[in-house]
């Protein structure tokens, strides 16, 4: 069996803001008597398809004619002789008030998830404190991309000129550097990028060799230590030697 709560309405109260909003009512001054004859015309359409009513549903409409009931009777004299002012649909209009301030919340936090599922979240990056310990070693002077980049050009710039290069494969690969970086950070804590370099002539193992540097930080062996500008930069590895890593 289907219940109303579920179909259409989430409950009475949905459905009363449904005929207020539907024939432009006012809230604040509800036509009582009309708005209980649509809510029973409903419920009498809810049953005639023989569809469960929900008990809540049932209880509003009791209520809705108890109000209309006492707004037929006079009202109520005081001692002094003045009629009472209480309006008997109050306490209905403040549950609908606060029920609407609920529903426009929902539906305002539903747009925000909406955008918020169309987002990619950027992703968390683990923060890691090489155990090196020196004087310059402080956040200002950790290495980012731009100092690697700088490294290598004014490396590159260095190089002796070659006015004839044959086309011939690189004679180490990016594995046997970063072994070569790995072995020589096992015999000291740091070590810097134009040391590895001292026996390096030929233009292509430099490149081969950086490489092999960007893929040990890509891996997290090693990390980069800037220290004096843009023309150099000291590997360590993630792991004291000592260790035997």
């Amino acid at each position: 069996m289907f219940r109303i709560s579920l179909d259409e309405f989430e409950g009475p109260l949905d459905l009363l803001l449904f005929f207020i909003k539907r024939d432009e009512l006012d809230i604040y001054n509800i036509p009582i008597s009309r708005i209980t004859k649509d809510f029973i015309g409903y419920l009498e359409a809810m049953q005639s398809l023989n569809l469960e009513v929900a008990a809540e549903f049932i209880y509003m409409a009791s209520l809705l004619m108890s109000i209309k009931a006492r707004m037929l009777l006079p009202n109520e004299t005081s001692e002094e002789g003045d009629a009472s002012e209480f309006d008997p649909r109050t306490e209905l209009v403040e549950r609908l008030m606060e029920y609407k301030r609920i529903k426009e919340g929902a539906e305002k936090m539903r747009s925000l998830e909406e955008t918020r599922s169309a987002m990619f979240a950027r992703g968390y990056y683990e923060s890691f404190e090489p155990e090196v310990i020196d004087e310059l070693d402080e956040p200002v002077n950790r290495s980012t991309l731009y100092h690697l980049i700088m490294t290598y050009k004014s490396v590159m710039e260095n190089m002796p000129k070659v006015h004839v290069q044959n086309v011939d494969e690189a004679p180490v690969t990016v594995d046997e550097q970063s072994a070569l970086i790995l072995s020589k950070l096992r015999e000291t804590i740091q070590i810097s990028f134009r040391t590895i370099l001292k026996e390096v002539g030929e233009p292509l193992v430099l490149v081969v060799t950086f490489l092999a540097v960007l893929e040990l930080c890509r891996r997290q062996k090693i990390v980069v230590i800037v220290k004096d500008g843009y023309d150099d930069f000291w590997m360590s590895s993630r792991q004291h030697p000592s260790s035997g890593a």
